[in-house]
This record gives structure tokens, C-alpha cells and sequence, in this order.
């Protein structure tokens, strides 16, 4: 029997490129998100409005994923060591998951706190809140604008993304319930926006909490259908059984894939396994397989699941 794998040489250039990417453009909007965020947090107490507190917890959540991401990629891109074999690309998916759960706890707060407001109204200043949320929603524009061409590449662009998208609804909340308590004169508004702010971002959060949680359980990647591999890959000429397959990945972007394939007798085992990786790479965009052929079926061969 023999154990083999094969991968794109290009794989990691490519990372590489995209990581260098993904790193300026987190930069840029790090720089956008912080520099208004104490502005908004000054805005909040002096005009008195729980909305606009809201808006501002959730542009320090943006910050904070924005460093958190900005760090797990730079850490991403050190190379494998003895330690860790697999590199250290595993700690964005970490870094995803902390801010997902982060931003619950953020949602928690304005939900405590606006309906405590219900009981004591607080009066708010619509004029500088709607003007400090105005100036939030032309920043969250632009450092979405920035982050947009990189959240297909990386699970951590994708949630500083979200985060600054869910902000910038956030942002247009707060200035129609400015507009709305100018008119109105109607206080309770401010608190009723806050929590629905709360409440929009919570099932995009959950989603990110969902995938990384499912790539730190080695699930297979989304996308990947292994009943459907498993087929195809007994369908190539020689291969008289599949099991032991195991496809999972390390930080969302990539998919590795490990198998025990028993040979017919009298076929050439590597030309097997080649013909096996190049159908993998051809058919479903698998480029890094390791395969273990076998002439003789091992103790689990009857196995057909992962």
C-alpha cells in the first residue's frame, strides 16, 4: 500500500496575494471606523441618545473586528512550523468567532438598556444626533465600499463586512429617528430604534457564528457535497472502494481532502491515485488530497461514511 497527496503549487502564493489585500483593505477601514468612532461615543452622551450609543457600540464592534481580523491575517500568514503543521491560518476563523460572539453581547446591552429607557425617558437632542449619525453612514459607506472586494476571500473580511453593513443600517435608523423625534418631539422613538438595530444584526451573526463554528468542528466546507465526491471518486477505472474520506478546511477559503482508496488487482496503484487527484482538482476544486491506496481493503473498508 501507498500514501501519496497532491496540491496546486500555486495555493499559497495565492493566499499570500489575497492575505496582502485583505490586510490593506482592513487597514483603511480600521483607520475610517476608529478615527469616528470617539466622535460618535461623545455624540451619544452629550445629545442623550440611547440610538446613537447603539450605533457607537457597534462601530467600537467594528473596530475591534476590524484589529482582531487585521492581526489574524498577518498571524495567517506565517508559514508551517513543527508546532503547527497546518500554519496558523486557523486563528482568523478563531478571531471570527470572538467577534461574532462579541457582537451578541453588544445587542444584549442596548436590548437591556432601551427597555429600561421605556420606564425613564431620557430626552434626546435630534439635531447633533441626526448630524453625528449623517457623518457615520458616509464613513460605514466607504469602509464598506473598501472591504466589499475582499469578503469572498476571507471569513474575516466577510464579518468585518457585515459588521460595518449592519452599523451603516444601523446609521440610517438613527437619523430617521432623528428626524422623526425633531417632528415628533416624541423621545421613546430613539430607544425603539436602538433595539431594532439590536435585533437586525443578530441573524447575520448567528450565520457567522454558525460557519466558523462549523470549520473549527472540521465540517465539511460549504459547498462540498461528499456523498457526491465519494461517488465520482469510486466511478474512476480501478478504484474498487472509498472509505476513511475525510474533507474539511482550515479557514474557509480552502478545502483538504484524506482517503483510503482499495485498488484492483493488478493495477497500477499511482496511476490510480493520479487519475483520482486530477478528477478531485478537474470536478470539484479539491487541490490539496492526500490518498492512500491499497491493494488489500484494511479492517474498516466496509465503512462508507467519513
Amino acid at each position: 500500500m501507498g500514501a501519496e497527496h497532491d496540491h496546486g503549487g500555486g495555493g499559497h502564493a495565492g493566499h499570500n496575494h489575497g492575505a496582502g489585500a485583505s490586510t490593506k483593505r482592513l487597514a483603511i477601514a480600521l483607520g475610517l471606523t476608529t478615527t469616528f468612532l470617539v466622535a460618535e461615543l461623545v455624540g451619544a452622551f452629550v445629545f442623550g441618545s440611547l440610538a446613537l450609543l447603539s450605533d457607537a457600540a457597534h462601530m467600537f464592534t467594528d473596530s475591534a473586528a476590524l484589529a482582531i481580523a487585521l492581526a489574524a491575517v498577518k498571524i495567517g500568514q506565517r508559514p508551517p512550523d513543527d508546532q503547527r503543521t497546518f500554519g496558523y491560518r486557523r486563528f482568523e476563523i478563531l478571531a471570527a468567532a470572538f467577534n461574532a460572539i462579541l457582537l451578541f453581547v453588544v445587542a444584549g446591552y442596548v436590548l437591556i438598556e432601551g427597555i429600561g429607557r421605556f420606564f425613564e425617558p431620557r430626552p434626546v437632542e435630534s439635531v447633533g444626533m441626526l448630524i453625528v449619525a449623517s457623518v457615520g453612514l458616509i464613513v460605514n459607506l466607504i469602509s464598506m465600499r473598501i472591504l466589499a472586494g475582499g469578503k469572498e476571500d476571507s471569513l474575516n473580511v466577510k464579518g468585518a463586512y457585515l459588521e460595518v453593513w449592519a452599523d451603516m443600517l444601523g446609521s440610517l435608523g438613527v437619523i430617521a429617528a432623528a428626524i422623526a423625534i425633531y417632528f415628533t418631539k416624541l423621545d421613546w422613538i430613539d430607544p425603539v430604534v436602538a433595539i431594532a438595530i439590536g435585533l437586525w444584526v443578530l441573524p447575520r451573526t448567528w450565520k457567522l457564528l454558525s460557519d466558523t463554528t462549523h470549520i473549527l468542528l472540521q465540517g465539511v466546507p460549504r459547498g462540498f457535497d461528499l456523498k457526491a465526491i465519494r461517488g465520482a471518486m469510486g466511478e474512476v477505472a480501478g478504484v474498487t472502494g472509498v472509505h476513511d474520506l475525510h474533507l474539511w478546511s482550515v479557514a474557509g477559503d480552502d478545502a483538504s481532502l484524506t482517503a483510503h482508496v482499495a485498488v484492483a488487482e493488478g493495477r497500477d496503484a499511482e496511476a490510480v491515485r493520479k487519475a483520482l487527484t486530477e478528477m478531485l482538482e478537474a470536478r470539484f476544486a479539491i487541490h490539496h488530497a492526500t490518498i492512500q491506496t491499497e491493494s488489500e481493503p484494511c479492517g474498516d473498508a466496509e465503512s462508507l461514511h467519513a
